[in-house]
């Protein structure tokens, strides 16, 4: 579906495809460090770091997860740490994630597809 460099994922992150409730979808982290890094998928937060309560979020079934660690997940959050050399999970939204709905966010020089 889609492909995050490094560079799209720094900072303050890019925002994230449309994905539909229900449908599975497999995030797969490369982490070309060799230590680990880490990553995040969360609503929208404003410029003050606020987290908008009309923003869809990150809801939903996450599993197969593979090098990945540390997982954090809320209704507004999905963040863990990556082994290095990368990793990967599924996810499947309770809820239609508008296209920019959402961010992603990750250090070093982490990518991300997502299919």
């Amino acid at each position: 579906m889609a492909t995050y460099t490094a560079e799209q994922l720094r900072g303050e992150g890019t925002p994230t495809e449309a994905l539909t409730s229900g449908n599975t979808y497999t995030f797969t982290l490369t982490n070309p460090l060799s230590g680990s890094a880490y990553f995040t998928f969360e609503s929208v937060r404003n410029v003050n770091g606020f987290y908008s309560g009309s923003s869809p979020n990150s809801e939903g079934v996450i599993d197969n997860l593979n090098g990945i660690q540390n997982v954090v997940s809320s209704s507004y959050i999905f963040s863990a740490t990556i082994n290095p050399g990368g990793g990967s999970f599924d996810f499947t939204p309770s809820n239609n994630v508008a296209t920019s709905g959402s961010f992603l966010r990750a250090t070093g020089n982490t990518t991300l597809t997502i299919a």
